[in-house]
C-alpha cells in the first residue's frame, strides 16, 4: 500500500478494503474493530490513550530506501530551477509589500503569482524531481507570474515616487537575466535610473552591479551627490554563456548605504562623454593576490584558491571537483544509478580537473575581484567588496560534458585547517541549526554502504563547522537548496551541479540530463565564505543571519530609461528614497510576511530570528509595537490568528501531551501570553524563533 502512482482505481481500492475490514472483524472481532478513520480522529484516540511519548530532536535525513539509495541528488537536482523559485519567493514577498504600502489590495495577478509559487513548493518540482519537460512548464508558470506582478510593482514604485499630478508615472522595470548580466530595458540608454527596493525589514547597505556598454558613468544618489564607481569586466564564462544575447561588456559597481525597510532609494546614471573622460579598468600587471586588511587570496598552479585570514588564525583551500555518477539497471540494490534523487557515485573516491584556464586580477576602490577560469564548462569570480567581512565565489558550471558516457556531480570544495572531529551543522528551512555527526545517526547504530552519499544533507542557507580550541567557526552561505556535507574534519562541500545519464528508477523515468539552447545546462550561482569568533556570540550569529537574509531577500533593481531628463529635472517631479515602517525594529525581528488580506485587511508575520543560545542579547525575547510600525498608515485594529491565519487564536484547542523529557511547552505557554494592550498600543513579544500572525487593519493613509 501507499507510494507513487498506487490509487488510480478507487473502484478496486475500496472494493477491497471493504473485505478486509470485513473479514477482519468477523475474525478478530473479540480483540479489535478496524473501521475508515481520519489522520484527525487517529491522533485523537492515540492522544485519549495519555501515554507518555519519547522526543526526537534530529530531521530523519539522510533517507534511503535500500543501502545504495539514499535519497540526497535531489538536494541539487535541477540548480537553475531551485534559484528560479528562490528568486520568485524573493519577488512574490515585494509585489506583496507594495501590494499593501500602496493601498493597492489583492489583485488576479498577485494570486496567480502566489499559485505559481505554491505549485513551485511541490514536492516534486522544486526538489527537481520532475520530468524535463514538466520543469519547464513549472519555469514558464513562473515567468508569467513574474512579468505579470512586474505591473503591479511598476504601478507601485510610479505611485510613491510621483510628487503631483503634473508628474508623468515612470515604467519601473525589472532585471530578469542580471544571472547572465544582461538587463534589456536600459541598455542603449545614454542615462537612466536605477531604483532599489528593499523587502527587508532593517536598512540595508549593499552593492549593485549593473551590465552596461559605456566606458564610463556618473551616478548621484538621491541627494544628488557624485558617489564612487568602479567598471569590472563581465567574466568570459558569463558572457559567452548559451542563449546570452546583449551588449553589456561591463558591469558598473556602486554602494547604496542605507536603502530603508520596506522602501527605496533611486540613483540618476549618465554615461560619461569624451570631456568627461572613461573609467579606466584597475588590472594590476603585478599582482599575486588579493583581500585588502582582512584576508590573502591567492592561486596555485592547479587552479585552487588559498585564503589565509589576517586576524584569526584560519587558511582555507577552495577547489571544484566532481563525483563521477553511479551507472546501473536498478535491477537489484547494487546495480541502483545515481539520477534525480539519488546520489550514488560510483566510489567514495573524488576527482579533481584538470587546470587548463588562465586567472586574472582586478583592483578598485569598490572591489577586488580574481577572474579564474578552470576548464571549458568550470570558472569562478572570487570577490572582496570594500567594507563587507566576507568572500564571495561567483561560480558559473556546465555545460558539464558527457561525451565519455560518464555523468557528473560537482562540487564546490572548502577545506580548512580546523579541527571539527566530526561534527558540521546544517540549517533547517533557515532557521534552526542541526548538528551533524559524520558516520553517526542519533538512534541507532550506522552501517554505511554509502559513505558519501550517506553523509550529505540539505543545506537551504548555510553549512558551518567549527574548532572549539581555536574558537573559530567557517560556514559557507548558499543562494538555493543545495547538498552538502563535510567529509572529512575541516572541510565543506557543497553540490552545485549534476548531469546524469542514468534514471534512478523511483518514478521520474528519464535521466537528469538538463540541456538548454541546444547545449548541456549552464548553472551560476553564489557562495559566501564567512568565518567568526565563537567568542563573540552577537556579533557572529547578527552577521550570518543577515547575510542568509541578503541572499534570500535581495534588493530588487529596477531601471527606467530617463530620456532627455537631467538629473535635477528628475529629483523635481520624483520622489527617490521612501520608507516603508516608521521606527526601526529590534535587530531580531523580521517581518516574515506583509499583503493583502480579505477585505481591507491586511495579513501581517513577524519572526524572531534567532534561536535559544544561538547569541546573547540577540537571542532574548524582544518586543514591537505594531500600532505605530508603518510610515504611512495608523493601525485601527490588531487580532492575533494562528500560524497558518486560519484560525482566530483564542479559538485554537491544542492537544496536551506528555513526554519522557519535558522538553514539549504546555499551551499555558503559548504565543497568545506576549500580547498586551495599554493606552491603545498593541506590543507584542517574540520569544526565540517564534512567529506570530495578525490581521490587522489600517485606519485612511497619513500620507499627504
Amino acid at each position: 500500500m501507499g507510494e507513487d502512482f498506487n490509487y488510480q482505481d478507487a473502484h478496486m481500492w475500496f472494493t477491497n478494503l471493504d473485505k478486509l475490514i470485513r473479514y477482519t472483524n468477523e475474525i478478530y472481532g473479540d480483540d479489535v474493530n478496524v473501521f475508515y478513520s481520519t489522520p484527525s480522529c487517529y491522533l485523537k484516540s492515540v492522544n485519549s490513550a495519555q501515554k507518555t511519548f519519547p522526543t526526537k530532536s534530529d530531521d530523519l535525513f539522510p533517507y534511503s530506501s535500500d543501502p545504495h539509495a539514499f535519497w540526497t541528488g535531489y538536494f541539487t537536482s535541477r540548480p537553475t530551477l531551485k534559484y528560479f523559485e528562490r528568486l520568485g519567493n524573493n519577488f512574490l514577498q515585494i509585489v506583496k509589500q507594495l501590494s499593501v504600502l500602496t493601498s493597492a489590495g489583492d489583485s488576479q495577478d498577485l494570486e496567480y503569482f502566489r499559485e505559481a509559487m505554491g505549485v513551485m513548493q511541490h514536492h516534486d518540482a522544486v526538489t527537481g524531481t520532475e520530468k524535463q519537460h514538466v520543469a519547464e512548464d513549472y519555469a514558464r508558470l513562473l515567468t508569467d507570474a513574474i512579468v505579470r506582478a512586474e505591473k503591479t510593482v511598476s504601478k507601485a514604485i510610479g505611485k510613491l515616487s510621483t510628487r503631483d499630478k503634473a508628474s508623468i508615472p515612470q515604467d519601473f522595470r525589472s532585471c530578469l537575466l542580471l544571472n547572465v548580466s544582461s538587463c534589456q530595458p536600459i541598455e542603449d540608454a545614454k542615462s537612466f535610473t536605477v531604483t532599489l527596493y528593499n523587502p527587508r525589514s532593517h536598512p540595508v547597505s549593499t552593492y549593485v552591479r549593473i551590465p552596461v556598454a559605456g566606458p564610463g558613468y556618473i551616478v548621484k544618489d538621491y541627494i544628488g551627490t557624485e558617489i564612487v564607481t568602479q567598471l569590472i569586466p563581465i567574466p568570459s564564462a558569463v558572457s559567452r554563456a548559451p542563449g546570452r544575447f546583449s551588449k553589456a561588456t561591463r558591469e558598473l559597481v556602486f554602494r547604496a548605504l542605507e536603502v530603508p525597510p520596506l522602501g527605496y532609494q533611486t540613483f540618476f546614471i549618465t554615461e560619461k562623454n569624451n570631456s568627461e573622460g572613461y573609467d579606466e579598468i584597475n588590472r594590476p600587471e603585478y599582482v599575486t593576490s588579493i583581500g585588502g586588511d582582512l584576508y590573502d587570496i591567492s592561486v596555485d598552479n592547479v587552479g585552487a584558491v588559498h585564503v589565509r585570514w589576517k586576524n584569526i588564525d584560519l587558511k582555507v583551500v577552495q577547489s571544484f571537483q566532481y563525483y563521477e555518477g553511479a551507472k546501473g539497471n536498478n535491477s537489484e540494490f547494487k546495480n541502483r544509478a545515481s539520477g534525480a534523487y539519488i546520489f550514488r557515485p560510483n566510489s567514495s573516491g573524488i576527482h579533481s580537473f584538470d587546470y587548463s584556464g588562465s586567472y586574472m586580477f582586478y583592483k578598485g576602490p569598490l572591489v577586488e575581484e580574481l577572474h579564474l577560469i578552470i576548464n571549458s564548462y568550470v570558472s569562478q569570480v572570487v570577490r572582496i567588496y570594500n567594507g563587507e567581512d566576507k568572500i564571495e565565489f561567483d561560480w558559473v558550471a556546465g555545460p558539464i560534458p558527457v561525451e565519455d558516457g560518464v555523468g557528473k556531480e560537482i562540487v564546490n570544495k572548502f577545506s580548512s585547517n580546523l579541527e571539527s572531529k566530526g561534527v558540521f551543522f546544517t540549517d533547517s528551512n533557515g532557521r534552526e541549526m542541526l548538528k551533524r555527526v559524520r558516520d553517526f545517526r542519533p538512534t541507532w547504530s550506522l552501517n554505511l554502504s554509502e559513505p558519501v552519499a550517506g553523509n550529505y544533507y540539505p543545506v537551504t542557507a548555510k553549512i558551518s563547522l567549527r574548532d572549539v580550541e581555536k574558537g573559530v567557526r567557517m560556514s559557507v552561505l548558499n543562494d538555493r537548496a543545495q547538498g552538502g556535507s563535510s567529509l572529512r574534519d575541516g572541510d565543506l562541500e557543497v553540490m552545485i551541479h549534476r548531469r546524469l545519464l542514468n534514471d534512478d528508477a523511483f518514478g521520474v523515468g528519464e535521466a537528469l540530463n538538463e540541456q538548454a539552447f541546444g547545449k548541456g545546462l549552464v548553472a551560476r550561482g553564489v557562495h559566501y565564505l564567512v568565518a567568526s569568533d565563537l567568542k563573540d556570540l552577537d556579533a557572529t550569529a547578527s552577521k550570518e543571519k543577515s547575510l542568509a537574509l541578503a541572499l534570500a531577500l535581495r534588493p530588487w533593481v529596477l531601471v527606467t530609461p530617463a530620456k532627455n531628463m537631467s538629473f535635477s529635472q528628475w529629483q523635481k517631479s520624483y520622489v527617490m528614497q521612501t520608507r516603508g515602517l516608521r521606527k526601526r525594529l529590534p535587530p531580531n525581528v523580521h517581518i516574515l510576511t506583509l499583503e493583502p488580506w480579505k477585505g481591507q485587511q491586511v495579513l501581517l508575520r513577524l519572526e524572531h530570528l534567532y534561536e535559544i543560545g544561538e547569541a546573547g542579547q540577540l537571542s532574548q525575547p524582544a518586543e514591537v509595537n505594531i500600532t505605530d510600525l508603518f510610515a504611512d498608515f495608523d493601525v485601527a485594529w490588531v487580532r492575533e490568528t494562528t500560524l497558518g491565519a486560519n484560525q482566530w487564536i483564542e479559538d485554537k484547542s491544542r492537544l496536551e501531551w506528555t513526554s519522557e523529557t519535558n522538553e514539549i511547552f504546555p499551551n499555558s505557554q503559548g504565543l497568545n501570553n506576549g500580547v498586551r494592550l495599554q493606552d491603545g498600543v498593541v506590543n507584542v513579544v517574540l520569544k526565540p524563533m517564534e512567529i506570530r500572525t495578525f490581521v490587522i487593519k489600517f485606519k485612511s493613509s497619513t500620507k499627504k
